[in-house]
């Protein structure tokens, strides 16, 4: 057996229009907003009553999907942690992007912060991890293309 595809990824966050706001700016785009509730939902999350509000948001290329869902029921009866990016099962996720500087002015107004900095690999790219919506990590990389690397050698 083998996997034909990942289909998406998905976050809960405590605030949805906040988390999809922030995905917005990031450059992705709202497929769709819908609430799912019902047996087929309990059986797939393993709680009883669910009642869930959920976006799906695509990345330009189409290539990628990100569900965003916030429970109404059951309350989650624990936050999310905010921890280190280095403790197993934290989520992040990572996104090639055209400029990263005008990404994070684009990402700051709706609450992202740098885990650390920004880092330069080699002559290959700027990578840098942001704190987004639900403590969610995420990864923003520029690649550098060939007149990048020789205006870089010029100078």
């Amino acid at each position: 057996m083998t996997v034909r595809r990942m289909d998406h990824v998905g976050l809960v966050v405590e605030d949805l229009d906040a988390a999809v706001a922030f995905f917005t700016a990031l450059g992705l785009g709202a497929e769709g907003r819908t609430t799912v509730e019902g047996d087929w939902v309990d059986r797939i999350v393993g709680l009883t009553d669910v009642r869930s509000d959920i976006v799906m948001m695509r990345t330009p290329d189409g290539r990628s999907r990100i569900e965003l869902s916030t429970f109404q029921r059951p309350v989650a009866d624990s936050p999310a942690p905010w921890a280190p990016a280095n403790v197993p099962g934290i989520p992040r996720l990572t996104f090639v992007v055209d400029d990263l500087q005008d990404t994070m002015d684009r990402l700051r107004p709706h609450g992202a912060e740098l885990v650390g900095g920004i880092a330069q690999y080699l002559d290959l790219l700027l990578y840098c991890y942001v704190r987004g919506p639900a403590g969610v990590i995420v990864g923003l990389v520029e690649e550098f293309g060939a007149s990048d690397q020789d205006a870089r050698s010029n100078s």
